[in-house]
């Protein structure tokens, strides 16, 4: 009987702070050979990194490109797109709410202190 492993989502690949940390640095640096990756984290093996690399590719958020003997991994943004505009969407006017009840708080305190 073959067990097979169901497919990783994009919520779990960025349930991991490593796997979020390489989507901020391919973000922020663009294209980023793999060499390059682990040397922004130097208390993880070059094989643990690559494990890591490799659920962000099979969720599609990486793109993984050889050049030569060289492996270049690219932000491939779109699944976070969807996450965003399938769920995460509907919470923003939770946030602009609190945001705009900061601002108020801020803004009274200000007053308060002037008088």
């Amino acid at each position: 009987m073959l067990f097979l492993m169901p497919a990783r989502t994009p919520f779990q690949a960025i349930a991991d702070t490593t796997r979020r940390t390489i989507l901020d640095l391919l973000r922020d640096k663009g294209a980023m050979r793999v060499t390059d990756i682990v040397a922004h984290f130097p208390h993880i093996t070059q094989p643990a990194i690559s494990k890591q690399l490799r659920v962000l590719r099979e969720c599609n958020l990486v793109q993984e490109e050889q050049r030569g003997r060289e492996r270049w991994y690219h932000l491939n943004p779109d699944p976070l797109r969807i996450i965003y505009e399938g769920w995460l969407r509907h919470y923003q006017p939770l946030w602009s709410e609190r945001l705009n009840t900061l601002k108020d708080l801020v803004e009274n305190d200000d007053e308060e202190g002037e008088a």
